[in-house]
């Protein structure tokens, strides 16, 4: 079945930002309501809408019926004739009552955060695996909000919203988009075969893998071109590239390791997003090492280094090695910057300005050396198939040609280890 994409382009949507500053937070991580609502301002900015205007209200908890209390939203009335706005945007994801009764209260499009991500993720999507992944997790949202869904499509119009899965297929039965919805899954269970291959392969080469991993747009893409010239779209926006992007990067010592761009995290990341991207993601759980790349100039950064935290938890790679690298130290930067208790060394760089990433390369390489073992061995010169397995496997210090053979100093993983035991050498 084709893949119908639809992007209907109407002038300029005008909203106001809607969010709800709870008085038992519970998660003294969470960023404050107004920070909040600063990314929901670029978020709007990204996918193509002004926002002029923005409100909150101090609850206990959400109106489980309407989000807003009924004082608040009569408030949300006249605001809205008078900044002459097109809709609104809740700074949570609606339940499907919550969205459909604001929209009748207030007789204009409202839309939530998850909607403006999904927004933003269908109009960057480029590789095919990337618009599966888009699609299904704009299919599993609105699946749940097919009831009444009538008066929402009509007001849509264009903008934010309509792009991925055209109006006519959302407004099919339930039957149809599970139907879809399995198709697409069964694409990524072989685009996740494909991976896992490709995964085998990398290993029996033992290269090691490291991983840029971070909020979203903390300046990983920049860093992945500055290394290896790599081309990926890097701009000063949330979300700038969502494909995964694999590079080969030679570290100071020699040892050739393979670099790969992942999606950044955000606070309150739609679940149905996270779920679809899991093939992705899943790389990840794979890394010997993930670069944990912070925009230290963020006045939110403790925050956002959280949310990367839980993120990796969620997806199970909470036990791999981790280097902090603070990124954007070009801009004015708060210090002391953060303590990070869980990373294996902290690294200050600026990307863009090329600073201290020979540095961070150093980090790397050092915490490679801990997984692996120096030896020293002495190879009959009859071993001349080895001796290559080798330089494509470990990483030299030292190589000398001797009357007996060719002596290495190298750092050797387990398997390496192993396979050259009878050739080993005391130094």
């Amino acid at each position: 079945m084709a893949r119908e994409m639809h992007e209907n382009k109407d002038a300029e949507e005008r909203l106001i930002l809607v969010g709800i500053e709870l008085e038992e937070k519970g998660n003294r991580f969470s960023m404050e309501t107004e920070a909040c609502l600063n990314e929901l301002e670029e978020l709007v900015k990204t996918a193509g809408a002004t926002a002029v205007a923005r409100t909150t209200q101090k609850r206990e908890k959400m109106h489980p019926a309407h989000y807003l209390g009924k004082g608040k939203i009569e408030e949300l009335k006249m605001m809205l004739h008078t900044y002459d706005a097109t809709g609104i945007v809740c700074d949570d994801e609606l339940s499907p009552a919550q969205m459909k009764n604001l929209e009748n209260m207030l007789d204009t499009k409202v839309m939530d955060r998850t909607i403006v991500i999904l927004d933003i993720f269908a109009k960057r999507a480029i590789s095919g695996e990337g618009k599966i992944q888009v699609e299904l997790a704009q299919l599993k949202y609105r699946l749940t909000r097919l009831t009444g869904m009538g008066t929402s499509m009509s007001r849509l119009g264009g903008g934010i919203g309509t792009r991925g899965p055209g109006e006519k297929k959302l407004e099919t039965d339930r039957r149809h988009i599970k139907e879809r919805i399995a198709e697409l899954n069964g694409e990524l269970r072989e685009i996740q075969t494909h991976r896992e291959l490709l995964r085998t392969q990398r290993s029996r080469k033992g290269t090691p893998v490291v991983s840029l991993v971070g909020y979203t747009n903390a300046g990983k893409s920049t860093m992945l071109n500055v290394l290896t010239n790599a081309g990926v779209l890097a701009e000063d926006q949330l979300f700038a590239t969502l494909d995964t992007t694999t590079r080969k990067v030679a570290l100071p010592g020699g040892t050739e390791i393979l670099m790969t761009d992942t999606v950044g995290f955000i606070q309150k990341l739609p679940h149905h997003l996270v779920q679809a991207f899991r093939a992705t993601l899943g790389e990840l759980k794979y890394a010997d090492i993930l670069l944990h790349v912070v925009d230290a100039s963020n006045p939110n950064r403790e925050e956002q280094m959280q949310v990367v935290y839980d993120t990796l938890r969620d997806l199970g790679c909470a036990d791999t090695p981790v280097i902090t690298v603070y990124n954007k130290m070009d801009r004015e930067v708060e210090l002391p910057l953060p303590m990070d208790r869980i990373a294996r060394d902290m690294v200050q760089v600026s990307a863009a300005q090329q600073i201290g990433l020979d540095q961070m390369l150093v980090c790397v390489e050092n915490l490679l050396k801990r997984f692996r073992h120096s030896m020293q061995v002495l190879l009959p010169y009859t071993e001349g198939a080895l001796t290559g397995w080798i330089h494509g496997r470990c990483e030299i210090i030292q190589e000398a040609h001797t009357a007996e053979g060719v002596y290495l100093e190298l750092y050797a993983d387990e398997e390496a280890e192993n396979r050259l035991a009878r050739y080993r050498v005391e130094g």
